[in-house]
């Protein structure tokens, strides 16, 4: 048993002994490569969607120097006809390309490899002439046993994610990984490999510099769709183990979308914080424990046209279009708006619906950690709409019905093409887009049920927030004053019992098909305790 080499199953038994979701059909996806033109796999998605999980799994399975059936029978690969076919029936070749990163420079990075892993071929196999060349070491190693390999490349991608990466670095980096996987041996030596990142491969041009690798990533996952993360039914029974809310579970977690090679889309969640929320009882953001996501800020402060605004439609529970296609794959060959919003999407801020070419904050734990990011963008145009955005607030609680109004028209005006002036979802995205920095005190509710109708739109004060409740729409015609009475009528406020004690109904109505006539606020405060019906306080 070595390091690099045959690493055996140590790592994989700790892993079962957790409260361990069943992936391994991944294992099927994987056997069903080995020996064709599709052997070699490169998986990109996200820091902390089980990449490492998934790859020490690989291991244990393949590794012909252990015997793994006591970790894998009974699980979801043991019922598959090519499970005994293959397990522990190769030499694993396992590189962790961070381990390697903490121990030495970047610009010995590839040398440190080479020399590493030689020297552990050597140490596993001595009845074996050494070679200085890697490659044809592991050539020989096939030679004398009669078995190949199976190459598992976890984190290939950190140099090229690496802030004090060179060209040089990149450059040498990616020759290693095609002396091993686009040369003449390649086929003779691997019967597969599986190798994952955060980006896709780096591009040499406008193709792929390892271009044998079949890519498979977070925006086309395919037939790697389904372990991507943890599907729903995979969530409700952890939820039911360690007795938490899926409810709760869905609302912070859920909202990933990928496709799979059928065309479904299916929601995915992210692993990690569906673990940690059900093991620790505490539904929170552990997003931004994720170094990946650190400095991403500094991505959406890049001056490209329209990069401000489509950070602010984020924010504001919006989607966004964009072209994930001319992306270099890389953290430094920014060309446009576009190109940040992919990275934006590889990194796991956003869900990329690939037939619309739009993206959006898949759910509150990330839109969460993107709201205390959007204050540190200093785009001019974004630094004014913060300021106006939380004006409009305070004027809403102050009663500034004048100023309210005047506000939200600015906005429709500006969002608003001549088309969508009066569309529905165009005048409540509207409302969003004045309201984006209502997540530093509110939580927002889309059609809220409540008394004999649904309210557009509601913001619920965060715990302890002092902030009353809001419920807010606005009109195509009529007066604020008839919008305001018809809300009353609804008494939306019997579903917000418990979220505060006063609420303020704020309406803005405005002459339909007319721009240039003013708009129109009417804001009232009522108490939860107020019978509206009846008119009077109880």
């Amino acid at each position: 048993m070595g390091f690099y080499v045959n690493p055996g199953n140590v790592n994989f038994k700790e892993i079962v002994k957790d409260d361990y979701v069943d992936k391994t059909g991944l294992i099927s996806v994987v056997n069903s490569t080995i020996g064709t033109r599709g052997r070699l796999s490169c998986i990109s998605r996200p820091r902390r969607f089980g990449k490492s999980y998934a790859a020490k799994m690989l291991a244990a399975y393949y590794d012909c120097s252990c015997d793994s059936h006591v970790l894998f029978d009974g699980l979801a690969v043991s019922l598959d006809p090519s499970y005994e076919e293959h397990i522990n029936k190769y030499h694993v070749l396992y590189l962790d390309i961070t381990g390697f990163m903490s121990d030495t420079s970047l610009a010995g990075l590839t040398s440190y490899i080479k020399e590493r892993v030689i020297k552990d071929l050597h140490k596993t196999f001595p009845a074996i002439p050494s070679e200085d060349s890697m490659k044809e070491y592991l050539a020989s190693i096939v030679d004398e046993t009669g078995r190949q390999f199976i190459a598992i490349i976890d984190e290939w991608d950190a140099p090229i994610r690496d802030p004090d990466s060179t060209p040089e670095t990149q450059k040498n980096f990616l020759e290693f990984l095609r002396s091993l996987f686009k040369s003449d041996i390649t086929q003779r030596v691997f019967a597969a490999a599986y190798m994952t990142g955060i980006l896709p491969i780096k591009k040499d041009g406008t193709q792929s510099a390892i271009s044998e690798f079949w890519e498979y990533t977070i925006i086309r996952p395919k037939r790697f769709a389904p372990y991507e993360g943890f599907l729903e039914e995979e969530v409700r029974e952890v939820c039911e183990k360690n007795h938490v809310s899926f409810e709760k579970m869905r609302d912070w977690y859920n909202g990933y979308h990928l496709v799979t090679v059928d065309g479904d889309m299916i929601p995915v969640y992210n692993p990690n914080s569906v673990m940690r929320a059900s093991i620790d009882g505490d539904f929170q953001s552990y997003w931004s424990q994720s170094s990946a996501v650190n400095g991403a800020a500094d991505y959406i402060n890049l001056n490209f046209d329209g990069l401000g605004e489509a950070a602010e439609r984020l924010t504001a529970g919006l989607e966004v279009s964009y072209d994930t296609q001319e992306f270099q794959n890389d953290l430094t060959s920014f060309q446009s708006a576009d190109d940040v919003l992919t990275l934006l999407t590889y990194f796991g801020y956003l869900t990329y619906d690939m037939e619309r070419g739009v993206g959006w904050l898949p759910n509150y734990e990330v839109r969460t950690e993107f709201g205390r990011m959007i204050h540190r963008v200093t785009h001019d145009g974004t630094v004014r709409r913060l300021k106006e955005s939380e004006q409009l607030l305070q004027d809403i609680i102050a009663g500034n019905e004048d100023a309210v109004a005047a506000s939200i028209q600015n906005v429709h005006m500006r969002e608003s093409a001549p088309l969508w002036y009066n569309n529905e979802q165009a005048l409540r995205a509207v409302v969003k887009l004045a309201f984006f920095t209502y997540r530093d005190h509110y939580v927002k509710l889309e059609e809220l049920p409540g008394g004999t109708g649904y309210a557009d739109l509601a913001y619920i004060p965060k715990k302890l927030d002092p902030s009353p409740v809001m419920i807010i729409e606005l009109k195509a015609g009529g007066t604020p004053e008839e919008a305001i009475a018809q809300m009353r009528s609804r008494n939306y406020q019997t579903s917000l019992d418990g979220f505060g004690t006063d609420v303020l109904l704020v309406s803005i109505t405005y002459e339909k098909g007319d721009k240039t006539k003013p708009h129109h606020c009417r804001i009232e405060r009522i108490s939860l305790t107020e019978d509206v019906s009846a008119g009077k306080t109880n």
